[in-house]
């Protein structure tokens, strides 16, 4: 039975549509195609159903998969000890992140990383919207929800602060905000909230029912943008704003906010060692930025002076390393 069938087949059923597995292996969605043809013909039963939304594993596919999956595993152990591997990072990997962090904090950081291997080819999913692992679009995932289900070795990445900041222009053609009452009668730059992709986004809830909005966007760096703009006022992550000269905080001390970076990998592809590299890099890299993710906190957005609220999962994962 032909290996590289194989490997096909195992894409296919992890991502569940023919073009996204094609992106996966690099090669066109009509190879994937005949390769599980050859495979069925092989095995002598359909492996898939086609459907609208893709392909879905009939049961002489589900019976297959583990099988293969143990194939891919002792394969891929033996590959990690192989001298060729010593050799230097190489192939593939794709990391789904946050648009913000992933933009700002990620991106030039990756790129000096990848300039240090060049065998080594890394794709920056930095997207306003979950990236799902579940469904192959990435090997590894930052998110701001922990995930609570699946075969992946999860480990808390870093906490980082959010303030409430406006343009200094705009505040200069206001009154003095010192208090949240103040807030009332001023224009808001936020998320559209049909469209928020995760409810740790929900930071005016706990802090002030706006008024009227000038702007919202499902883009943090559109909503930068606009602030920056004297648009109004938002509650932006501080390694965002606090690069911008152009923006003061709000309430300083009164409106923080503490939010967790939550990293995650499928078990199966954690003795990669590409994906150890990465992920370790990953893990440093928020280390060294946390001095910008994660500003001093002053005082909780309510008016009785306590501290800052904590993020909503802090637990370490007992799964933190690969």
């Amino acid at each position: 039975m032909d290996w590289d069938n194989l490997r096909y087949f195992l894409e296919l059923a992890r991502s569940g549509t023919l073009m996204s597995a094609a992106r996966r292996l690099e090669v066109d969605h009509t190879t994937v195609a005949r390769r599980i043809q050859a495979l069925e013909k092989e095995v002598g039963a359909p492996l898939f159903s086609r459907e609208a939304g893709g392909h879905r594993l009939t049961e002489a596919g589900r019976k297959l998969q583990p099988q293969v999956e143990a194939m891919e595993s002792a394969f891929r152990a033996v590959e990690s000890t192989a001298p060729a591997s010593q050799e230097g990072l190489s192939g593939l990997i794709r990391i789904g992140a946050t648009e913000g962090f992933g933009t700002v904090v990620l991106a030039p950081q990756l790129a000096r990383f990848a300039q240090q291997h060049p065998k080594l080819t890394i794709d920056l999913l930095a997207m306003p919207r979950l990236v799902h692992l579940s469904r192959r679009e990435a090997d590894i995932v930052i998110s701001l929800e922990r995930p609570a289900r699946g075969a992946v070795v999860v480990t808390k990445l870093t906490d980082y602060t959010l303030r409430l900041y406006a343009a200094k222009q705009y505040l200069a053609a206001h009154k003095p905000i010192k208090t949240r009452e103040d807030l009332r009668g001023h224009t808001f730059i936020s998320y559209v909230d049909d469209l928020l992709f995760s409810k740790e986004l929900q930071y005016l809830d706990e802090l002030h029912r706006p008024d009227a909005f000038a702007l919202r966007s499902t883009s943090v760096l559109a909503q930068h943008q606009a602030v920056a703009a004297g648009a109004g006022i938002a509650v932006l992550p501080a390694f965002v704003a606090e690069r911008d000269p152009t923006l003061r905080p709000v309430l300083e001390g009164q409106a923080n906010f503490t939010r967790t970076f939550w990293m995650s990998m499928p078990v199966e592809t954690k003795h990669l060692v590409r994906m150890q590299a990465v992920w370790s890099f990953l893990r440093e890299t928020a280390e060294a930025q946390r001095e910008v993710l994660l500003l001093p906190q002053g005082m909780d957005n309510n008016s009785n002076g306590a501290p800052a609220r904590a993020a909503r999962s802090t637990k370490p994962s007992s799964k933190a390393a690969p």
